[in-house]
């Protein structure tokens, strides 16, 4: 068949999505209806679906059909631009923060000026952290359940820098790492920027599927896997202790590196020993103050087998050079003097009380989380497309993100992901309310 015919069908449909003559949700035809409509062979009626897909028109559902798509989002749903429009009620994004926090940083900067040497917080620092810093994260982190030493420690610039510092500095371009089929966003853009395969992990509200990450540890060589055993982002779940067990007994049998993100973590309280203490030869485990202190820190730390920190470091050496010897200063003090501790017990009941909020206000629907988290997972009924609910929401003000930034399948659920932690309490009501009028009008 002449390419200019089957351009001529890729065109005409793109241009009515695009004006509007097929609507957001609208099911197409069958591959084999378009094929018999347009006198053209099967495979070419694929191809054309294939091709509106990779310009973003349309997207395919097994067992459903081929569907138009929402054509005003941004890219990635708006979870990769964060809101900052006054007037937008954040739903997307997660910095949580307690009133009186500013009072805080005041206080702990003049006790910075009155105190210690600050020329040499005003010069390159080790690229690891300074070794009393160091020191310090470890004796905290062995509080926490996970004995390290003060060498095993690298301090980075926020936990997302942490993430891609492992990656750069311990996976090759064409490694495949194991990651649950819904996963935090941020582990997908490192791992695009250092050219992994993704291979994705079924996974239900109460974990992923261990037997099925066993098989494919058999059918392909897997290098590693990255993990969020306590409180995963999103879907909020806590593993057990016979879930991590089963993971790390896997881990071994195949030899995988072990990736942990920890970054919500000191929300559950009571939760089983990082895999980080199961498997300390191969798991680096990750985590930072973002969500427990505040995101515009930029602090964060690795710790890591002694055998790759020279590794980890040198990547830190040619990313960042160092984190900021100011911003670790005042972290370090806040774990000291217990303010770390008390700003993360406040947040546990922060949190705890906006998931009550939420689960009052979204009341009959499917929810998935956990009861002190600072996020949300909401599956759509039936016949409800996510990115019809999130257009509708943008134009009611609310931003909120939809499966696909955290989707590593083929198949992406419809389903929302809410961030709780940003709203004030009563903003965060009126955003909810409007989250439930833009599911029921899709559904009734």
């Amino acid at each position: 068949m002449p390419l200019a015919r089957y351009k001529q069908i890729v065109d005409r449909l793109a241009d009515d999505i695009r004006r509007g003559v097929l609507a957001p949700g609208t099911r197409l035809p069958t591959h084999r209806e378009l094929a018999a409509d347009h006198g053209i062979a099967l495979v070419t009626a694929s191809r054309v679906y294939a091709e509106l897909h990779a310009m973003g028109l349309v997207s395919g559902e097994t067992g459903r059909g081929t569907f138009v798509r929402e054509t005003t989002l941004a890219p990635g749903h708006g979870i990769d631009q964060q809101a900052t429009a006054s007037d937008l009620l954040d739903l997307n994004f997660n910095y949580p923060t307690l009133p009186g926090q500013a009072d805080l940083l005041r206080q702990a900067l003049r006790q910075l000026a009155l105190c210690g040497d600050l020329d040499a917080l005003l010069r390159y620092q080790p690229h690891a952290g300074r070794p009393h810093e160091r020191a310090l994260l470890a004796r905290h982190l062995s509080s926490q359940g996970l004995p390290v030493s003060a060498r095993q420690v690298l301090i980075v610039s926020g936990a997302q820098h942490g993430l891609a510092t492992t990656v750069q500095a311990l996976l090759r371009p064409g490694d495949v790492v194991a990651v649950d089929a819904l996963t935090y966003p941020g582990f997908k853009t490192a791992a695009e920027a250092r050219g992994l395969e993704l291979l994705a992990i079924p996974c239900s509200a109460s974990g992923p599927d261990l037997e099925a990450l066993a098989r494919l540890c058999e059918k392909r060589r897997i290098r590693a896997i990255y993990s969020m055993p306590t409180l995963h982002n999103p879907l909020g779940w806590v593993l057990d202790l016979a879930q991590r067990e089963r993971l790390v007994k896997i881990a071994r049998q195949h030899d995988l590196l072990i990736i942990e993100d920890a970054a919500y973590a000191f929300l559950a309280s009571s939760a089983p020993p990082p895999l980080a203490a199961l498997a300390p030869e191969r798991t680096v485990h990750v985590s930072g103050f973002s969500k427990n202190i505040a995101t515009g820190l930029r602090v964060g730390y690795l710790s890591a087998p002694e055998a790759w920190v020279a590794a980890l470091e040198r990547n830190i050496r040619a990313t960042t050079w160092n984190t900021p010897g100011v911003m670790s200063a005042l972290v370090c003090a806040w774990i000291e003097d217990g303010t770390l501790a008390r700003l993360e017990s406040e947040k546990r009941r922060d949190a705890q009380r906006r998931q009550a909020l939420a689960r009052r206000m979204l009341t009959g629907l499917p929810l998935v989380g956990h009861e002190a988290g600072y996020f949300l997972w909401l599956p759509l009924p039936d016949d409800v497309r996510a990115d019809q609910v999130v257009a509708r929401l943008l134009q009611a003000r609310v931003a909120v993100s939809s499966a696909e930034p955290f989707s590593t399948s083929e198949q992406v659920p419809h389903a929302l992901r809410l961030a709780l932690g940003s709203l004030p309490l009563e903003q965060l009501q009126t955003a909810l309310g409007k989250v439930r009028q833009a599911i029921d009008h899709f559904a009734y």
